[in-house]
């Protein structure tokens, strides 16, 4: 994520977010990932926010990997959950089977929708063979920008798992949901969990 908007918009609700999406154990989704990933595996979380999930992946045994493109949430993640985040945009993922998984939960929304192959290629090039690769996204159409200035970048399931098979990815799970989001509205999600 390299939009400026977006990143301010987090900056300023950072500590907010972090209170409002805590949790001190994993959830579905993410013990979904963990079972896939070979134990005690490098998992990239890309997006970490705050770095829950990050530390919980760390407690769970796994070595992590945690970027964010927005410097308040990094601080969180450094100083709440000791995770070692990395300032870091979706432009930066390079290099070859470097990850066991990749953890992608809402954050690749915030991608323009013209830049998401590329990204995909380069997340499944950085996944080592046999890698699991989990992303998080809001269903719709196009892109727009939230109450909050957020740039959001929208996908129907058929078209997620037409860019994931074209990445080079076997999605083997998928889930629908709906949930209120920082700006309070809730919005229709998926979430797939794929193979590399």
């Amino acid at each position: 994520m390299s939009d400026k908007e977006t990143i301010d918009a987090y900056n300023a609700r950072a500590a907010a977010y972090a209170d409002t999406f805590a949790r001190t154990k994993p959830d579905a989704d993410l013990l979904a990932l963990m079972d896939a990933v070979t134990p005690n595996g490098h998992i990239l979380d890309l997006g970490c926010g705050p770095g829950n999930s990050a530390a919980m992946m760390q407690a769970a045994g796994f070595t992590v990997e945690a970027t964010d493109a927005s410097p308040e949430m990094i601080r969180i993640a450094r100083e709440q959950h000791k995770v070692d985040a990395q300032l870091a945009t979706f432009d930066d993922i390079a290099g070859s089977d470097l990850y066991d998984g990749i953890w992608a939960n809402f954050s690749l929304l915030h991608a323009p929708k013209a830049c998401m192959p590329r990204h995909l290629s380069a997340i499944r090039k950085a996944l080592k063979p046999g890698g699991i690769f989990h992303i998080g996204l809001k269903i719709g159409d196009n892109a727009n920008r939230d109450k909050i200035g957020r740039l959001y970048s929208y996908y129907q399931e058929d078209e997620l798992k037409h860019l994931l098979t074209n990445a080079g990815f076997t999605p083997r799970s998928t889930r629908l949901g709906a949930e209120p989001g920082l700006d309070g509205t809730v919005a229709p999600f998926i979430i797939v969990l794929s193979d590399g």
